[in-house]
């Protein structure tokens, strides 16, 4: 017999006879003891002829979002469909096949890889008499799990309550309770649903703008690093392709890094010395994922702007997976809502990142391929292998359109002298009698337009006749 003094309050009531307290969506997430027991559904339509993916790694990819929360996957299923039912999504065949496995696997969780409106959530929940994640929903939870900074854990609150202000019959069963009085207009709970949904707005109101204020820092940070001088280089590239990896390596830092999806949330920045002895600021960002939900590329746009900052951007790829090159236009696609364009002004740089995990051939002969070009790079950020060259060209990168110029710096202008040499803009030096310096300078298009900004008067006096090159910036 159980002892219901020793159980928690939810169990106490399902042990007692009485109905458990339905979980709302951050409670998918499993707590120390048992992993929640999940079911992954991809619904793929037969008619799905150009899309990028095929069906079997559109399920891999899902699995892995799943375990990204630590859901206990197990089952998989890929549906067919010929066309979507608008109350369920599937047909009523499978639908009670699917219902028969689920109770056979006590599943306690589905995750439907599409997305759901809240009735065909509703109803495949009543169906399956189990929670039902879309996903939207699976991966609000893992930004939920993953968000470290105050400006992430808001965006993913926002992203959350948006989501959830269309599905408060869903999520929230004291929703069918109402405040009081019988009513006349609507059917039961109408009256709280309504309250809920101000309630909800309210919360969405204040949040954008405590936002608000955290961007308007952010964008003073961004501010002091358009001065600084120093170039910035984002890393981008699809969740999981190792961009965190290749960071910690280059910077010697630890930033989380992890064979998950989503494993960084938040953008990191780190100062890198290339080998001539010009100094970078790394940057981190969240990785990309294909249909990624409108809202929450909305919400999570201050941290995808870091990407506008910078003056060259590495795309690293998992070179090793097999469907790479969906991926790659999966990330060209949100670079492209950003403004940013494959064949644009601002230089995108391609890092072939895994080259641990390629059939030896297949690596030997993409090295060869890749051997002399600055724009593609092989490497592996687990072992180390290739990135000195991957450093290498990007020095070269910056310095192959560098402006070679002679000036003279007064002695009053050593601030200036010293930023050059800082910049290793100095390619010779030598001082005159009356303490003036003579100097060849090559400036690159970053270094030539960061000397015009901070150093007008003597940039103006050095570059006379120069055209102005200076560089894009977001």
């Amino acid at each position: 017999m159980t002892d219901h003094r020793k159980l928690p309050p939810s169990q106490k009531k399902a042990a007692a006879g009485a109905p458990e307290k339905t979980r709302g969506p951050a409670e998918y997430q499993t707590g120390p003891k048992e992993p929640t027991r999940a079911f992954v559904i991809v619904p793929w339509f037969k008619a799905q002829k150009d899309a990028r993916r095929k069906p079997e790694s559109r399920l891999e990819e899902a699995v892995g979002l799943a375990a990204a929360i630590d859901l206990d996957v197990v089952g998989r299923e890929i549906v067919m469909i010929t066309q979507a039912r608008p109350a369920t999504l599937i047909g009523t065949g499978k639908l009670e096949e699917l219902g028969e496995l689920l109770s056979a696997l006590q599943v306690e969780l589905v995750v439907v890889d599409g997305t759901l409106t809240p009735g065909q959530q509703r109803n495949l929940e009543k169906a399956w008499k189990v929670k039902v994640l879309d996903r939207t929903g699976l991966i609000l939870e893992i930004f939920g799990a993953r968000a470290a900074t105050r400006e992430g854990a808001l965006q993913v609150e926002l992203a959350h309550l948006t989501y959830q202000k269309s599905r408060l019959v869903r999520s929230w069963t004291h929703l069918e309770r109402q405040r009081g009085g019988t009513g006349f207009l609507g059917g039961p709970g109408e009256t709280q649903i309504e309250a809920d949904r101000r309630a909800i707005q309210d919360k969405i109101n204040r949040l954008e703008k405590q936002l608000d204020k955290v961007k308007r820092t952010r964008e003073l940070h961004r501010k002091g690093r358009r001065e600084a001088p120093y170039p910035v280089i984002a890393l981008v590239g699809y969740t999981n392709a190792g961009k965190s990896t290749l960071f910690n390596r280059l910077t010697k830092s630890s930033v989380f890094a992890q064979d998950l999806l989503f494993a960084t949330l938040d953008p990191t920045m780190r100062l890198v010395e290339l080998p001539s002895g010009r100094k970078i600021v790394l940057s981190d960002t969240v990785g990309f994922i294909s249909d990624l939900p409108t809202h929450l590329v909305a919400a999570f746009r201050a941290t995808l702007e870091e990407v506008l900052d910078a003056e060259i951007i590495l795309h690293v790829r998992d070179i090793s997976h097999e469907e790479t090159q969906a991926q790659r236009a999966d990330v060209l696609d949100v670079l492209k809502t950003l403004g940013i364009e494959q064949d644009g002004e601002r230089p995108i740089i391609e890092v072939l990142n895994k080259a641990d995990l390629m059939e030896p051939e297949r690596r030997e002969a993409l090295l060869n391929q890749t051997d002399r070009q600055k724009e593609v790079t092989l490497i592996s950020a687990l072992t180390g292998e290739g990135v000195d060259r991957l450093l290498a060209n990007l020095d070269a990168f910056l310095a192959e359109q560098a402006l070679v110029v002679e000036a003279e710096l007064g002695p009053q202008e050593a601030e200036a002298l010293a930023w050059l040499h800082q910049q290793g803009a100095v390619a010779a030096q030598e001082m005159g009698e009356d303490g003036t310096n003579r100097l060849v300078l090559k400036l690159d298009d970053v270094t030539l337009g960061r000397f015009r900004k901070r150093f007008a008067d003597t940039a103006a006096r050095v570059l006379a006749g120069v055209p102005e090159r200076q560089p894009e910036e977001g």
